[in-house]
């Protein structure tokens, strides 16, 4: 669990962190768009209620297939079977943390080593997209080397939820894991991380492209997760492959009900036609 003193260190460092920019720099080698809130909400509505399956035929139907299925190892922190609350679809922030190479400093009292830690959440491996972050932000984070370090925890989730992010998709480690699935907020994981970011870890970039699961992600991409994982959908093709995913997923509505009704069970939200999924 997080101590108080680390919770105020924290917060501290969300209120302090710089405004950046989603603008590319020039001369950017990995080119990716900037969007409006309205070509966001449009976005977001059209990729609402698709599952990983359909969204990847859809990737299959434009011509771009498994190019965005991330690692299998990528997966559910939690699952909740009865309201699928661990499903999310949402637009990439991104951000990319390091392992440090800076060397060990000599012994600290307990005050010193307070002071060392707020000084590197502060200043060396600080969360500096929260200020990005809005309703519909899924938070992307290449952590692949990261050992076991925990850069999620039970607390500064809860305060990207409030900045409206629908969930986080990670390549490193989580801790505080129990709260977490209390909370529920869904995190999409490679491994557990017990250590804390000072002493252990670096933030490199904030909003650049990043590799997550294997897979290229752009801040404003697409990031679709359920219980098969997640998958990645560039934003240029985001239009056309939910329109081919919605035409998938309402077929397969059609023919598992045909099923249910053979089957003599009980409708659900998954087969009613145009009906968002739980």
């Amino acid at each position: 669990m997080l101590t108080r003193r680390f919770i105020l260190l924290l917060l501290s460092a969300i209120v302090t962190a710089p405004a950046l920019s989603q603008a590319p720099p020039k001369g950017a080698l990995i080119p990716f768009g900037t969007y409006t809130a309205e070509e966001d909400q449009k976005t977001l509505q059209l990729f609402d209620g698709l599952r990983v399956a359909d969204v990847s035929d859809g990737m299959d139907i434009v011509g771009l297939p498994d190019l965005g299925l991330m690692d299998q190892q990528i997966r559910p922190l939690w699952r909740d079977t009865e309201k699928f609350q661990h499903r999310f679809c949402g637009l990439a922030v991104t951000v990319r943390y390091v392992p440090t190479n800076k060397a060990p400093e000599k012994k600290r009292t307990p005050e010193e080593f307070h002071k060392w830690e707020g000084d590197w959440y502060n200043k060396i491996s600080s969360e500096p997209f929260v200020d990005l972050l809005k309703p519909g932000s899924v938070i992307v984070i290449d952590a692949e080397s990261d050992r076991d370090t925990g850069t999620i925890g039970s607390n500064n989730i809860l305060a990207w939820k409030l900045r409206g992010a629908r969930g986080v998709v990670t390549s490193g480690g989580v801790r505080d894991t129990d709260e977490i699935i209390l909370e529920k907020v869904p995190v999409y994981h490679k491994r557990f991380g017990r250590g804390i970011r000072p002493g252990r870890n670096e933030v490199e970039s904030v909003n650049q492209p990043i590799m997550c699961g294997g897979v290229q992600v752009r801040p404003g991409d697409v990031i679709v997760a359920d219980g098969d994982g997640v998958i990645v959908v560039p934003r240029e093709v985001a239009e056309s492959v939910a329109k081919a995913a919605r035409d998938i997923l309402e077929s397969d509505k059609v023919g598992r009900r045909g099923l249910y009704e053979k089957l003599g069970r009980p409708m659900d939200a998954t087969v009613e036609p145009g009906k968002k999924q739980p």
